[in-house]
């Protein structure tokens, strides 16, 4: 059991992409914990597979290392904005936080919502301005950005006088000064020792914890996270559960687990200070208190910013449900979501009135609900969805909606066709510069309504070349209607297979969403029409035969290959009278209200 007074704790927070993973990678590799033959995965904390397919960190992790004779816990957290719940509940559990920049981008959105976060709970930041190795660099302009933003967001003079490093997270050094040469992160380690103050706690003070993250295993069930704030514990020691409601309940610890590296270590038993997971508490929840049976105490419970946009989830009813997947029922779903909702308190999962067919799943942001669908299909869950919509507020009579700060950058010749799109969709510019490069750099105001749909447009639209990031950033008044998605769709008149006579037909009219040989039904969405409107059409038509031969008659069918969608492209792109239907293996979209067709329908039994 290590003394507080040697223990740091640190989250390491920073803007997507301003290289936490990488640099923690090095950390890890530099503080002698890993055999010298040991195979070290690259961004070896992004366990998660959807992580490390998509590049980025969705769930904060918790890891530890020695350096000398000091242990150092570290939480890697969330970069993007969509996961921003993830970073606030676990900033609770420590006492300091490296605030890592990029020395090329300066601060980004989330840089200041992470920042914001930090200096509301009295951390004082260590500021490491990372990649000083790329080529457009500029740390000094970097650390000014810096400072200015702290002011802007109220630090009081302590945190003002904050300590900072230069850094390459890649290359694995840190300097003090940008003169010095670089060798190794030991100029961290000891910034780390200097400026984190140590946990507050009192090993001979009766226990106490709260629930900060919630693991589960198949043999141990629930373990709670979180930082010992008092006291001590050992394994076979009864605690009582105090919930968010006040009722009390007497547990016996079966396991305490604490990290080392990437592994998970069984300990005897922890103190104040350390930040173990706890076995043996049945039904635990995030924010429940963990304390001595002989001074009960209920702490403040953990609370997060609200969600802005919700979908509504309900079973697949397409007639090729029960095809692909396994989970196909009302109750299999409801049960699946219910799960999520006592470990992820970040997601607001809801029933809907009146309705036993459908759930309101409630988040940040349209990646934050396709990362749950996403690993709903991966465990065998067939289910439909609807077009997201934004969460209102009602202030003073009058009806709120969530606004976004949009950070954008582009090539200078596209600036004036970006000021343009989100200027129709609402947006209010906020400040343009651009650079000796020819980089334009553009920041916005825009409703979270009118950013949906728009980030595939963004990239067409910029040949790739554009960035465009957000963050939420208050409830602003209702700005009216916003323009949504400028085309129609085709939309199938029957079932079969799509046939590639019929398709070589239909790519004149726009773009296709299928393939030869595809399964399709009636109501299906089979490709985008080129005009505004919707265009009933019989994709499974075959050409007709003939017993007459005659030399050139026949075509030569060249199809251009579909358009396919991932899951947050299918979010972004459906409208209000549309639902997308995930499986394990297929991504379909089809018409709620499939007005046209059925008139046809009754047309031909009239």
């Amino acid at each position: 059991m290590f003394d507080p007074k040697k223990i740091r704790n640190i989250a390491i927070i920073a803007h997507i992409d301003h290289g936490k993973t990488t640099l923690l990678d090095n950390l890890l590799k530099q503080s002698n914990i890993f055999r010298s033959n040991e195979k070290i995965p690259e961004r070896a904390m992004d366990s998660y597979d959807q992580e490390r397919e998509r590049g980025i960190t969705i769930f904060a992790k918790h890891t530890s290392v020695y350096y000398k004779n000091f242990k150092i816990n570290i939480i890697d957290t969330p970069g993007h904005a969509d996961f921003s719940g993830e970073v606030e509940r676990v900033l609770g559990m420590v006492n300091c936080v490296l605030l890592l920049i990029d020395a090329q981008e300066g601060p980004m959105p989330q840089t200041r919502f992470v920042l914001s976060a930090a200096l509301k709970l009295g951390l004082k930041p260590i500021l490491v301005l990372n990649k000083i190795d790329r080529p457009h660099a500029n740390p000094d302009q970097t650390l000014n950005q810096a400072f200015d933003l702290f002011l802007e967001l109220g630090a009081n003079d302590d945190q003002l006088d904050f300590s900072y490093i230069y850094a390459s997270g890649s290359q694995g050094y840190a300097i003090n000064n940008q003169k010095d040469e670089p060798k190794d992160l030991e100029p961290l380690f000891e910034m780390i020792i200097k400026a984190c103050p140590p946990p507050p706690g009192n090993l001979d003070l009766p226990f106490l914890m709260q629930a900060a993250t919630l693991n589960y295993d198949d043999y141990l069930g629930r373990l709670a996270t979180g930082r010992i704030l008092e006291g001590k514990i050992a394994k076979g020691d009864s605690v009582t559960r105090v919930d968010r409601n006040g009722n009390h309940s007497v547990h016996r610890i079966t396991k305490i687990e604490g990290h080392l590296g990437l592994k998970k270590v069984e300990l005897e038993s922890a103190g104040a200070g350390d930040i173990v997971s706890l076995a043996g508490v049945t039904e635990i929840d995030i924010g429940d208190t963990l304390c001595a049976p002989d001074q009960i105490v209920q702490l403040p419970p953990i609370t997060l910013a609200e969600p802005t946009v919700s979908i509504e989830i309900s079973i697949n009813s397409s007639p090729m449900v029960g095809r692909d997947g396994k989970h196909i029922t009302m109750n299999k779903l409801r049960d699946r979501l219910n799960k999520e909702k006592r470990a992820n308190i970040s997601l607001k999962i809801e029933e809907i009135a009146e309705r036993d067919d459908a759930i309101r799943v409630c988040g940040r942001g349209e990646l934050h609900l396709a990362v749950l669908i996403e690993a709903m299909r991966r465990e065998g869950y067939e289910l439909s969805f609807s077009k997201p919509k934004v969460i209102t507020k009602t202030i003073d009579g009058a009806v709120m909606e969530p606004m976004e700060r949009v950070h954008v950058e582009v090539p200078e010749q596209y600036s004036g066709m970006v000021i343009e799109d989100l200027s129709k969709r609402k947006g209010e510019m906020r400040s343009l510069s651009t650079s000796e490069h020819g980089l334009t750099t553009l920041s916005f105001l825009v409703p979270t309504r009118g950013l949906m749909g728009y980030r595939n447009d963004f990239l067409t639209r910029t040949s790739g070349l554009g960035v465009l990031t957000s963050i939420f950033e208050l409830f602003g008044p209702w700005k009216g209607d916003i323009v949504g998605r400028s085309r129609g769709v085709m939309i199938a008149n029957s079932s079969g297979k799509a046939n590639g006579y019929a398709l070589f037909n239909l790519q004149d009219r726009g773009t296709l969403f299928v393939k030869n040989g595809d399964e399709v039904y009636e109501g299906m969405i089979v490709g985008e029409h080129s005009r505004e409107n919707d265009l009933v059409v019989n994709a499974t038509k075959a050409k007709q035969l003939t017993n007459i031969r005659a030399a050139g008659c026949d075509e030569n069918i060249v199809l251009t290959p579909p358009r396919t969608f991932t899951l947050e492209q299918a979010i972004d792109y459906i409208e209000d009278d549309e639902l997308a239907e995930v499986t394990p293996n297929f991504i379909r979209m089809h018409k709620q209200y499939l007005t046209e067709i059925e008139r046809k329908r009754n047309g031909r039994k009239k």
